[in-house]
């Protein structure tokens, strides 16, 4: 892995929504927060997330439990996610997994990444390639809908999941 010395650690810092689409964004956050990383996602994603964070069981296993039994039940750890290359304004990760000595790299969604990584405990990064590279993602708004770029860099540095509420009932 050749970005190892370049991964910075992060903490899912909520899930809000945006104000100008109602589209769900995971907020990361270096630990000292001043690194700040929005991910648009899709609503099942989010709510993958959501139901995590808020420890939420459901009556059988949902996609990211049902990975989290197969590592298990294998023997596997997860080591970590790394979010690894933005290309195109889209988001790469990869989740690390030990099985019987072996690591390996598994190609995978940010979104998915993270939904797993918050259920068996395992360290979020992001490298510092992808942070400075995002820059311009934070600011992603299109210019018809009148908001100023510093004004929602600011928003997305500055948000908190509790200024949108319940996350359930959105």
């Amino acid at each position: 892995m050749s970005y190892q010395n370049d991964m910075i650690l992060m903490k899912v810092e909520g899930l809000v929504f945006d104000p100008l689409t109602n589209t769900p964004i995971i907020i990361l956050k270096n630990e000292d927060g001043s690194r700040t990383l929005p991910i648009w996602v899709g609503y099942p994603e989010a709510t993958a997330i959501a139901l995590e964070m808020e420890s939420v069981a459901t009556p059988r296993p949902m996609t990211h439990d049902l990975i989290k039994n197969i590592v298990t039940t294998l023997k596997a750890t997860v080591n970590r996610i790394v979010v690894n290359d933005l290309k195109n304004n889209t988001f790469y990760a990869v989740i690390s997994i030990t099985i019987n000595g072996d690591t390996l790299e598994v190609d995978s969604r940010p979104s998915d990444a993270i939904a797993v990584a918050l259920r068996v405990n395992a360290p979020i990064y992001v490298t510092k390639n992808v942070l400075d590279n995002a820059k311009s993602v934070e600011g992603a708004t299109p210019p018809e809908q009148g908001v100023d770029e510093e004004q929602f860099k600011d928003w997305i540095r500055d948000v908190k999941p509790s200024d949108f509420g319940d996350i359930e009932s959105q």
